[in-house]
């Protein structure tokens, strides 16, 4: 299989990451503008993100191999 039969299911995965990657840093500079630690839901975003990350890239006709 080529990976451009999924390009377009890929781009919309990768818009998830991207808005992943703004609610983690949202509530990063919130966390760190009230002098707090790590926020709770960090480490289950990152994770999240790189699930649909590594979707994204076996949708491109990546392996899944080189991680």
């Amino acid at each position: 299989m080529t990976g451009g039969r999924y390009d377009d299911l890929a781009d919309r995965l990768q818009a998830v990451v991207d808005d992943l990657d703004q609610i983690a840093f949202d509530q990063l500079r919130e966390a760190a503008a009230e002098g707090q630690g790590r926020p709770p839901d960090d480490k289950r975003l990152t994770q999240a993100r790189r699930a649909v990350e590594k979707a994204v890239h076996l949708l491109h006709g990546g392996s899944g191999d080189d991680e």
